[in-house]
């Protein structure tokens, strides 16, 4: 039995043009912002990309929330240790209608249950730039929850983000496994596929929703969600 099954969320499990889903949630926040007196859209998603950007230089120094909330207010010249409670509600009320911007996902419980029976942990391994109730909403958008993983990776828990080798890696020292004893399912080769490999984790690409921005060569296990769940299956 594998010590641990790591998966991929946007793309992976949840069926989405990531472009498209980006651009909905952005427009939906900034929508929402304007309330919270962000008037100037522009300003505030260049705010909201400098966060980001502050996330993915992250040196583990501070968890990805604490650096987010530096890009951003950065950016906007102003300190807002306190507009995370604007955001928190964001996501609690108006983000789930994003939704619209992916697809249904009838195999997801399929994939995460055969998960639970071939490993001894499974741990949703998605990019940590959000808060966890944004990745609550999304699993339940598939017919999943939260309790389904042992470990959840959000922007309040995580020190890096992909495609850093250190991201995989502290998840790693939480579940206390070794790579090799480790396989990762995700559908972007730069960030899922390259740094789970140079690790020596087993990686499947799930390739319905793929992303290959810098046309790697794919040479590891492949195929679309229902060659994911056969694959398994065959664990």
């Amino acid at each position: 039995m594998l010590k641990a099954i790591l998966f991929d969320l946007d793309g992976t499990l949840l069926p989405m043009d990531n472009e498209e889903f980006t651009k909905t949630y952005l427009y939906l926040l900034s929508q929402e912002a304007k309330q919270w007196g962000y008037t100037d859209r522009d300003a505030f998603v260049k705010g909201i990309w400098n966060g980001v950007k502050y996330m993915y230089k992250n040196d583990g120094t501070n968890t990805n929330d604490r650096v987010f909330w530096q890009g951003f207010s950065d950016a906007m010249g102003k300190d807002f240790e306190d507009e995370s409670k604007k955001f928190e509600s964001f996501y609690k009320n108006i983000f789930t209608k994003a939704q619209v911007a992916t697809r249904p996902a009838p195999l997801a419980a399929e994939a995460v249950k055969l998960a639970r029976e071939k490993a001894e942990k499974v741990v949703l391994a998605t990019n940590p730039i959000f808060p966890l109730e944004a990745y609550k909403q999304r699993l339940a958008w598939i017919g999943l929850n939260y309790e389904d993983f042992d470990l959840v990776t959000d922007y309040e828990l995580s020190h890096f983000t992909k495609p850093n080798p250190k991201y995989y890696e502290e998840i790693l020292e939480k579940i206390s496994a070794e790579p090799k004893e480790c396989l990762m399912i995700g559908n972007d080769c730069t960030e899922d596929m390259l740094p789970a490999l140079s690790l020596s984790m087993d990686f499947f690409l799930q390739t319905d929703d793929v992303i290959n921005k810098d046309n790697i060569e794919i040479t590891c296990k492949h195929g679309g969600f229902e060659e994911m769940v056969e694959f398994l299956k065959q664990l």
